[in-house]
Formats: structure tokens, sequence, C-alpha cells
């Protein structure tokens, strides 16, 4: 006998218009019992019956993408890239958008996504541990993030973004070199921009000034750190991970009239066609994000279609844009 929405929420002790909120996230609803609804339907193993053509060999022509972050310029024009594509492709994206250091919010759009068949998964979040999505069962690729030998990982050459946007700043005459952004591992290929980073500095015997920042903090936050730095050291080239932060950092230190504040020559990473139009002055680390989308998008038809891979791991260049502030 077929399982049905009912049987869900009789066991789950909930409403079924509860449980259909859940399954298509759809208001409020506490993780509490969020995580009572996802686990009467894996007891149960209920199938939507709204997609029940999935289980007779049919697609969905359904794929999620869960991103960190809208409020990223480089995860917005990836993800506007990403969803052309597909739709050129006859095929529909679910756009999760997960808060950084939100693992409950992720496992949510992870069982969300697997409750409605979709084809296949992009991942770009960096919250939850790699069996959870191993245990999905779906073809997944993913950006900037490994998880595992068995999903392909696209991102950009954070190496050697790193090497060069410090290089740079070093042959311009910059002894005192700052980096901003995250000095935590993480065994992810955007740990690479601060490993070129490093490499660049002792080349050149500089020292290593190293100041934890992260796109999704506040700008407050990132302010008092930009004067806790600036009241303490002298520095003369400022690195920043992301554009958002370089760009703060330029207008909140002129605006400061904080000491020889000109003169600090600053270099931003991702080159998002918004930023360049914001601040066509600041010099950055472009990443090929057109590029990127294209071969997520091909790597997970692929995946879907079950075509055999060449590689796991797809590294693409990236390209320096100088500005006037370096």
């Amino acid at each position: 006998m077929s399982v049905k929405l009912t049987d869900v929420a009789k066991l789950a002790n909930v409403s079924p218009t509860t449980v259909s909120r859940v399954i298509n996230n759809y208001g409020y609803i506490s993780e509490k019992t969020r995580k009572k609804v996802f686990s009467a339907m894996n007891e149960l193993n209920y199938q939507p019956n709204s997609l029940a053509r999935s289980l007779q060999g049919k697609k969905t022509r359904l794929i999620g993408a869960i991103v960190p972050s809208l409020t990223n310029p480089f995860f917005a024009e990836l993800v506007s890239r990403i969803e052309e594509l597909l739709n050129r492709k006859d095929y529909k994206l679910i756009l999760c958008n997960a808060v950084q250091d939100s693992s409950h919010k992720e496992r949510d759009y992870l069982n969300m996504l697997k409750a409605n068949q979709v084809d296949g998964i992009i991942s770009g979040t960096h919250n939850l541990d790699i069996t959870e999505y191993q245990e999905t069962g779906l073809p997944i690729v993913s950006f900037d993030r490994n998880l595992g030998p068995d999903v392909p990982v696209v991102s950009s050459d954070n190496y050697q973004g790193g090497w060069v946007a410090t290089n740079s700043l070093i042959n311009s005459g910059c002894k005192k070199v700052a980096f901003f952004g995250n000095i935590k591992g993480s065994n992810n290929p955007t740990d690479l921009r601060l490993k070129g980073y490093h490499d660049a500095i002792i080349e050149h015997g500089l020292q290593e000034i190293l100041v934890p920042m992260n796109f999704y903090e506040s700008a407050n936050l990132k302010k008092m750190a930009f004067q806790k730095l600036l009241s303490k050291h002298e520095i003369d080239g400022a690195f920043f991970t992301d554009d958002f932060s370089a760009n703060l950092f330029w207008q909140y230190s002129r605006f400061n009239h904080f000491k020889d504040c000109e003169r600090i020559k600053v270099i931003g990473y991702d080159g998002t066609s918004i930023m360049r139009q914001l601040n066509p002055d600041l010099s950055t680390i472009a990443q090929p994000i057109e590029e990127i989308a294209n071969l997520l998008v091909d790597l997970l038809i692929k995946r879907i279609n079950h075509e055999e891979l060449s590689d796991s791991n797809y590294v693409l260049p990236i390209t320096l844009v100088k500005g006037n502030s370096i």
C-alpha cells in the first residue's frame, strides 16, 4: 500500500498542511518540527505524490543549487548564469540561499531537494559534513568545496590568485602587505588563496600580516577591524579575498582620513560586473564566472546521464584586472 502525506503527518504528530509546507519549504517551520517531518518521511520512505512520475524512471528536470548567500555579488552572478544555462537545457532551478555557518538551514534545504526528487545538485556551501551529501544518492557537483573523491569540484586557480594579488602589490612597491580573509584551514580550494599570499611574502623576505575576515561579517565589524589594524600597523598594501570588503576598506580608510591612507594599495577578489561598475578603480583578481557556470552545468548533466568524467578536480585560470588602486 502506498504511503500518503497523511501517514507522514500522523507519524510526525503534525497536520498534513505542515508536512506540505516542510516539503515545499514554505513559511516558517521550527527546526524541531522539520526534523520530525523528515524523520517520518525517511521512516516511511515517503515520496511526494506530485512527483511520483520520477519513481517510474522519468526525470523531474529540476536542479537544486545551494549557495552561501546571494548578498555576495559573486554568487548572485554565478547563479544567474547557471539558471540561464539550465533553462536552455529545459531544466528549472530550485535556489537554496543557505546562510554561512548555518548547518541546520543547509540540511533543511538538502532534505527538501531530496524530497522533491531533483535530478541533481550544485553545492557551493561549507556547512554540512560530506557524508550528508553522499547519503542523498543524487548526482552532485561542487564549487570550491571538496565533497569527496566521487564528487567533481570546480574552482578557479585560488593559489595563483593569491600569489598574483600579493606579488602585484609587492611589485608596485609595497613592503607591508596585509591579508584579509579566512585564515582557518578547511581543506577546501579557497584556502589556497592564503597559501599563495604566504608563498609570495616568503619569496620576497617580508612579514605576514593576517587579518581574519569573512565576507558575511557585517560592515560595522569589518570597519572595527580596519580601525584596529590601521591604528597598530603602518601597512602599505592590502589583499582582500572578496571585492566587497576591499571596496569597503578603500572607502573607509579615505573617508576617515587615516594617516597616509592614500598610499595604501588595495586589491580584491572575484571581479564581478557589479563591483567593476561600482568602483572601476579597484584592482581585482577576476574569476571566470561564465566558464565556471558552464563547467558546473556540463558536469552535472553528464552525471545525471551517467556519463564518465575525465577528472574530479577542475581548475580554471584567473585574471588580474588592474585599476588605480595599485
